[in-house]
């Protein structure tokens, strides 16, 4: 074996500045701070230069450390703007709120320093070989960090393809599945020499040709599960009135500002609307019904009881002997009761305190609630022949939790409807960030995602994850549009994708049964390579 001579101290300060810029690259390619766009060539290319770094050979302790500062990098200036949630409307100090961000994205940041330094370990030394090990362990990284301790995948990588070349996919294998092709291409850009370009054309359309059929397949049997529903003719496009109040955030729960001013704005533009589905977001009324003055959602509820309207309406629901829960009411004609929603994945420190963590929000001045979580696939809200699904916040961060409604064709949702106030992190790139999220569902499952938002982004986004119609981000309005929900029928294909049909039924589990067999397998090349 070739033992790979330490490089000076200037040489190391240098990959990890290189690292620490090429994360950097990576958080802007999620959605550019000057026009909120993702730009999926930078994906590529900024995790090509990580790929350069480490690939092999390289000691995995070096591996270790410059994916831990990529990582760390790369997280840092995705959720920056935590810090205004801390330090501005919290309390919290400066230092100590820089220090929070900073240690967050640390410990995330940890996952990807342990792939890395398993595929430095691995080491595997044919080109194809190593961008496929490559891919499937920074999917493992992802799949990780999305999931372990109630999961916070925000700015996946895959989240910079909602346009381009690789978006195609998220239909069939999702967002980590896309994140893990790009990183197989990162890695062959990364080992790329003259008069590869044939060569490289030749695999990605074998690579293509696979996963053309995989999702042929799965469509296929998709189609055979919908034959055993009726078909229903397709209903026309249903008209929206999406509320963005823009209540300033400082302001919001305070009961001589913020809060009469929501319950006046809301309840008016509520009453004012002609739209078919008239849509306020998450704590639009900022208060728990039984602390409403006597009539106010008697009120709503009796001018969406009769004619041919219908609201969703985001309250906190509940009392201190059953808990609370952070909900979406539904409000139409002829219903016994109201339709409710209950939010299932709540946020860490938000709406939950995780354990030994107490400490830190007691220093922190901000309404943070202790709530109960809903159940996973609720019922949808069926109103104008649609099926809407709510979802809360970053709720739609999880295709997999909303995927679990997909199981029947006959009961999947038609259209989803994102309620959510990130006014919590400003004027910033977190809206447009949260933004393409929302396009990544709207491109797995096929359907519509229409987002009310306190201060943005309130859009309406259409099937194929292009936004439609959109409204001025912090300031108060009202958006009008139109949108057409899929798999109403079979006319309609019933339009439950690939990923849809498997995630429905094992969730993330085959993409983590991918990752590890590329693994094992890379292990079992590497023992024999070894022997001989």
């Amino acid at each position: 074996m070739v033992r790979l001579q330490r490089l000076p101290g200037a040489a190391l300060a240098g990959q990890a500045c290189l690292a620490a810029a090429a994360g950097v690259a990576q958080a802007l390619s999620l959605a550019l701070p000057w026009s909120g766009e993702p730009q999926w060539w930078l994906q590529i290319l900024s995790l090509a230069v990580l790929a350069w770094l480490v690939r092999a050979p390289a000691p995995w302790r070096r591996a270790a450390g410059l994916g831990w500062v990529f990582a760390t990098a790369w997280m840092a200036a995705t959720f920056w703007w935590l810090f205004i949630s801390m330090h501005h409307y919290g309390g919290l100090a400066a230092p100590l709120a820089v220090v929070a961000v900073l240690g967050l994205a640390g410990f995330l940041g940890a996952y990807y320093a342990a792939v890395l330094a398993l595929f430095a370990r691995l080491a595997p030394t044919h080109r194809a070989l190593a961008a496929i090990v490559f891919g499937a362990i920074w999917m493992l990284a992802e799949l990780a960090r999305g999931t372990l301790w109630t999961g916070f995948p925000w700015g996946a990588g895959g989240y910079a393809h909602v346009q381009g070349p690789l978006s195609a996919l998220a239909r069939t294998v999702g967002v980590y599945g896309v994140g893990c092709v790009a990183a197989v291409l990162a890695m062959l850009l990364a080992q790329a020499r003259p008069g590869d370009l044939l060569r490289l054309r030749a695999w990605a359309l074998v690579a293509l040709g696979a996963l053309v059929l995989v999702g042929a397949g799965l469509q296929r049997q998709c189609a055979i599960e919908s034959c055993h529903t009726p078909a229903l003719p397709p209903p026309p496009p249903i008209s929206l009135a999406l509320l963005q109040g823009n209540i300033p955030q400082d302001e919001k729960f305070q009961p001589g500002s913020g809060v009469p001013l929501a319950l006046q704005w809301y309840a008016d533009a509520l009453r004012a609307a002609t739209a078919s589905l008239v849509v306020a977001p998450e704590t639009a009324i900022p208060l728990l019904p039984q602390q409403l003055m006597p009539g106010y959602l008697e009120g709503l509820a009796a001018h969406f009881g009769q004619g041919q309207q219908a609201a969703l309406v985001g309250i906190p629901m509940g009392d201190e002997v059953q808990g609370y829960t952070n909900s979406v009411l539904g409000l139409k004609p002829a219903q016994p009761a109201p339709y409710q929603y209950d939010k299932h994945h709540l946020v860490p420190f938000g709406e939950f305190i995780p354990p030994f963590f107490r400490w830190f929000t007691a220093m922190m001045n901000i309404p943070l609630g202790d709530f109960n979580r809903g159940a996973i696939g609720q019922p949808s809200f069926v109103w104008a022949g649609q099926r809407i699904a709510p979802n809360i916040c970053y709720e739609d961060l999880f295709g997999e939790e909303l995927g679990a409604r997909f199981a029947d064709p006959a009961s999947a949702p038609t259209l989803f409807v994102n309620f959510s106030n990130i006014g919590w992190f400003g004027n910033t790139v977190a809206i447009d960030q949260h933004l393409q999220i929302s396009r990544m569902r709207a491109l797995e499952f096929e359907r519509p995602m229409v987002r009310a938002t306190n201060t943005g982004a309130t859009a309406i986004i259409d099937h194929r994850g292009v936004v439609t119609h959109a409204l001025a981000r912090h300031t108060r309005g009202v958006l009008t549009g139109q949108v057409q929900g899929r798999g109403l029928s079979a006319q309609d294909g019933w339009g439950i994708t690939p990923y849809a049909w498997w995630v429905a039924r094992w969730g993330l589990a085959p993409l983590w049964a991918a990752g590890f067999c590329v693994v094992a397998g890379a292990a079992l090349a590497r023992r024999r390579r070894l022997r001989g």
